[in-house]
């Protein structure tokens, strides 16, 4: 248990750390608030059993009962503020490290299997840290302060009683450990059914119109129920294994507290301690089994608190990047790719790649699928480090930048966009937080969306939904757009940003392009011919290699994959369906 609040404490940063332990030494004077109700009730005793009861021992009795409740109240108050203060400022500067944290890790590690770690853990895990972890921890640390306070007390009146008293705690903490360690083999059962359950329902919703489509609800059903299913178990198998102990450390307390009673009506007939002593003694066996309870209640949820916090500790100790370079601003953007390979887990993507593209050029990168296209740009912005070679922006190697003096100097327009919940022009201005409502305005007639935005219920501050779910595909890409001008980065990679929006918007969102990549080193993974056959540069890139590059006119002038990649459209461009 100690070794559960050493590590929550040591969890905690420096300010939330001192209002916890603020939080327990006030929690010391608490408890001896409590105890003062073991003089008071002396007072009316000796009174009644001398038979000398005067106004003056009542109203003594009287004041120390109103200063033990008042005293319990007042700093009752001030530590559940500082504990729920803790708490919650743990949980939300924990959430800001791990989100920080996540800035800088390579994209490899931003897949379909860490969706549901990242997801529970800055969500529930969090929730657990500032719901239940502080509570516990501040109500365990409490039975165990009064405990020890009335451990105290009983020293000096009767060490024959305190003695019985230090025997049942030891005896409460061996039951106790064992539930910790009954805790451990169940634990990372139930921490990936939390995770899959997560990735189940994310991944329900977000695919719920491919499974309504395609008439797999009941296939798609059944993977989730079986998620929910494994977390019902996962849990009830916990709770089984904590329960015999809880049930035990249960005995112990009561048999504790009666044993504590037993001894003192023993006592008390041998002669061995007065009457008085032996209720005051009684009293305090009551008082030892409720602060007991209390730490025990709580005790077989401790092992939440090891969970929440080596959870979180798991994704701050993941290796980030090297980002501590300088604060550049280059001169140029001219970029080089020299003997650049990438590998990702065993698998080679990029195989000795070298490529200059010079400043205020269009690059276009065709091929086929999985051939490295993406990866590339990706390496290109040091979204990924290269296992070896190097890649340089204005003669420099990206890792000598800082990473974010990098990435100002990139801005992306993908094929799949995302829009965050918030309003339209909050979304533009992501690209500049600081702008102007007019320079956001400027930006969005640029982007071909000012039009549309107007016709929206509450124009530039309407709500979208979370991923722009409310727009269109064409709509959301154009915002996009905007957000990219409003960014103003003097290297602008497109990925397939055509790709998948109908004819009506691919004459918009080319216009938008254009406005964004005036004067600008454009790098474009694309397709269809007519967004490439004007390129300064075109890269054939397959199997990781580049296997050909030069104009459209040199390339066509070749038999190779692009003469290949061009006839192949022009072909399926002039099919007709049979009437």
């Amino acid at each position: 248990m100690f070794k559960t609040l050493k590590l929550y404490f040591d969890f905690c940063d420096k300010t939330n750390r001192k209002k916890l332990l603020t939080a327990m030494i006030l929690g010391v004077f608490k408890s001896m608030f409590a105890t003062l109700r073991i003089p008071a009730i002396a007072i009316i005793l000796r009174g009644l059993l001398e038979k000398n009861m005067s106004m003056t021992n009542i109203w003594m009795a009287i004041a120390i009962m109103g200063v033990s409740i008042l005293g319990q109240i007042l700093i009752g108050l001030k530590t559940t503020m500082l504990q729920t203060e803790a708490g919650y400022n743990t949980c939300s500067s924990k959430r800001m490290e791990i989100a920080e944290h996540l800035r800088y890790l390579p994209m490899g590690y931003f897949n379909k299997n860490s969706l549901g770690k990242i997801t529970n853990i800055t969500t529930n895990t969090m929730e657990m840290l500032a719901d239940v972890a502080t509570r516990i921890v501040m109500i365990s640390t409490q039975g165990i302060i009064t405990t020890f306070v009335i451990f105290l007390f009983l020293l000096i009146f009767d060490i024959r009683i305190a003695m019985i008293l230090l025997l049942g705690i030891i005896v409460f903490s061996v039951f106790n450990t064992f539930m910790q360690n009954a805790t451990k083999p169940v634990a990372p059962r139930k921490d990936k059914a939390d995770e899959n359950l997560v990735v189940a329902v994310i991944e329900y919703v977000l695919g719920i119109a491919e499974v309504k489509n395609f008439n797999l609800t009941d296939k798609t059903a059944v993977k989730l129920e079986n998620a929910i299913v494994e977390k019902q178990n996962a849990d009830t198998k916990l709770e089984f294994a904590v329960v015999p102990y809880m049930t035990l450390q249960g005995i112990t307390t009561k048999l504790t507290g009666v044993l504590m009673c037993l001894a003192s009506i023993v006592f008390y007939l041998n002669g061995s301690m007065s009457l008085l002593y032996a209720i005051l003694m009684i009293i305090s066996s009551f008082m030892v089994y409720e602060s007991l309870d209390m730490m025990g209640s709580f005790s077989a949820l401790m092992r939440t608190v090891n969970i929440v916090v080596s959870k979180a500790d798991e994704v701050l100790k993941l290796k980030p990047m090297d980002i501590d370079g300088e604060d550049i601003e280059p001169q140029s953007s001219n970029l080089e790719m020299k003997n650049i390979s990438f590998s990702y887990e065993e698998k080679t993507i990029i195989d000795d790649v070298s490529v200059v593209i010079p400043e205020k050029t269009t690059t276009a990168i065709v091929g086929p699928s999985g051939g490295g296209k993406t990866t590339l740009t990706n390496l290109l912005a040091r979204f990924w480090d290269v296992n070896s070679g190097e890649v340089l922006l204005d003669g420099k190697n990206v890792k000598e930048y800082s990473f974010d003096s990098l990435m100002k100097n990139f801005s992306f327009v993908f094929q799949r966009v995302y829009l965050f919940e918030d309003t339209i022009a909050n979304n533009i201005r992501f690209g500049n937080p600081d702008a102007s409502m007019d320079q956001v305005i400027e930006a969005a007639k640029k982007a071909r969306c000012h039009d549309f935005i107007m016709t929206l219920p509450n124009g530039y501050e309407t709500i979208i939904g979370e991923g722009g779910a409310s727009l269109s595909g064409g709509e959301k890409q154009r915002i996009s757009i905007a957000r990219a001008i409003m960014k103003d980065s003097p290297i602008i990679i497109l990925d397939e940003a055509t790709a998948n929006v109908d004819p009506e918007n691919e004459a918009e969102i080319t216009e938008a392009i254009k406005e964004l990549t005036k004067e600008k080193t454009i790098i474009m993974i694309a397709h269809r011919l007519k967004t490439v056959r004007h390129a300064d540069q075109i890269l054939v890139v397959s199997d990781g290699k580049i296997i050909d590059k030069g104009t459209h006119e040199e390339l066509m002038a070749k038999d190779g994959l692009y003469k290949d990649f061009v006839n192949e459209r022009k072909e399926a461009i002039s099919w007709k369906l049979a009437v």
